[in-house]
């Protein structure tokens, strides 16, 4: 049985089998149905801005639905680019409904009036997530255009106005994290009742970008910080859901995904194909919409059945023969690790987008922790450029060096917990 960390609250983890029995697999797609988009985000995995060439016509976009249906998955989240500029938006999110299934969004809430809410809410739209990323001058930055922060909170106000449920999202890198504590009260107050953040990784626009990222020896600050706004959030009823790169087995894993009731109070793994399908706007299908394509596209829909794709390696590599992939693919760190078996190295696009393969994860809390204590921080530095395609990715050399030696003087965003602004009222809420 994997070993759990005494710190995180006592459950028998689910075997590899107990977990391929216990969901419905694929029940839960992520489908990207234009590359349209209207900002110009410096972290954008997919490289969006122009529309995919030949991306799905409406009657695909149908018959997709139609087999999403058949598949037994139970909801759709439409993305972008940015996905009301796809003009069948509306149709295709009252098809999904007309199936049985639920319809949700992801939006960068630029431009969207309060007609347009009203439209979203007419349309069975069951909510919303808005993307910010920092205070005002940080997330227009990070998004490519001024005025990209107060068109969220407008987007906001209409959502709330015409009674559509939303949330927010954030990617968190060396400018956001800081104002993650002055952002939530104020997104909180605009009426928002979930939060999902993630880390920002090297894929598409964000390889271009190696200065955003949050090196591997920073996590021990930034869990200390976001456990303490995490648990101010789940308190004041925001039910913040942790993306699949965030935390392992640290001492506030149980904190940070406290309402990720899904997956239980700890990871348990990657649930690419397991769980979830990504469906890229020409077609294509991945067990998970974050992951490269080159790498994880089981097929497309224009030349398979969903049916069949689902069946194929690409989509199926989490499983062997009806039990989960074992620890052969793991290297270097997680090759070791007593969370083995359970983890099997994180979040596979994390790993993949660093190296250029799966199995070894540099963003795991426990393993800075357990390094930091022989003395040792990892860094991660740009080897190889991404060719500049969407969800491509560069490769980086992982860098092993004293933690005792200072920090290179060339690195001005370096992330400490100095940095971190914490406004009044916080005062309230205890540190970890």
């Amino acid at each position: 049985m994997p070993k759990v960390p005494q710190t995180i609250p006592a459950a028998k983890p689910a075997s590899g089998l107990d977990r391929l029995v216990d969901y419905k697999r694929s029940a839960y797609a992520v489908w990207e149905i234009t590359l349209k988009c209207n900002l110009a985000c410096q972290h954008c995995g997919s490289r969006a801005g122009e529309e995919r060439v030949n991306e799905l016509s409406t009657e695909e976009a149908f018959d997709l639905i139609r087999q999403m249906k058949e598949a037994q998955i139970t909801e759709v989240t439409l993305i972008g680019g940015e996905a009301y500029l796809r003009p069948d938006w509306l149709q295709l999110i009252k098809a999904i409904n007309d199936a049985g299934m639920m319809a949700t969004m992801v939006t960068g809430g630029y431009g969207i009036s309060k007609p347009t809410a009203k439209k979203m809410k007419d349309s069975g739209l069951a909510s919303i997530s808005v993307s910010i990323d920092g205070l005002e001058e940080t997330h227009d930055r990070l998004r490519g255009r001024k005025g990209s922060w107060k068109n969220c909170f407008t987007s906001m106000k209409n959502f709330k106005e015409v009674g559509l449920d939303f949330g927010f999202n954030t990617q968190v890198n060396r400018l956001s994290a800081p104002e993650l504590p002055a952002l939530y009260p104020l997104v909180r107050d605009a009426g928002a009742t979930g939060w999902q953040f993630s880390l920002t990784v090297p894929m598409g626009n964000a390889a271009d970008h190696p200065e955003l990222l949050i090196q591997p020896a920073e996590l021990i600050d930034l869990y200390a910080m976001l456990a303490r706004v995490v648990n101010r959030a789940n308190s004041e009823g925001v039910s913040v859901l942790p993306g699949n790169d965030i935390g392992y087995f640290g001492p506030y894993e149980s904190i940070l995904r406290a309402r990720h009731q899904q997956m239980g109070m700890y990871w348990q793994g990657c649930q690419a194909g397991l769980a979830g399908l990504g469906i890229e706007a020409d077609g294509k299908i991945k067990g998970c919409p974050s992951l490269p394509t080159d790498s994880y596209v089981g097929g497309n829909i224009r030349d398979l059945p969903l049916a069949e794709i689902l069946q194929s390696k690409e989509l199926t590599f989490n499983t062997h023969g009806g039990t989960p992939e074992g620890v052969e693919h793991l290297w270097g760190h997680c090759k070791s690790c007593e969370y083995a078996e359970l983890c099997r190295g994180g979040c596979t696009w994390t790993a993949h987008v660093f190296f250029d393969k799966s199995g070894n994860n540099p963003h795991c809390h426990s393993r800075a922790l357990k390094l930091a204590a022989a003395d040792v921080r990892e860094r991660v530095v740009l080897k190889q450029k991404a060719p500049g395609l969407p969800f491509d990715n560069g490769v980086f050399d992982l860098i092993e060096e004293p933690a005792s030696n200072p920090w290179p003087h060339n690195d001005p965003l370096h992330f400490t917990s100095e940095k971190v602004v914490w406004p009044p009222g916080w005062e309230l809420w205890p540190s970890f």
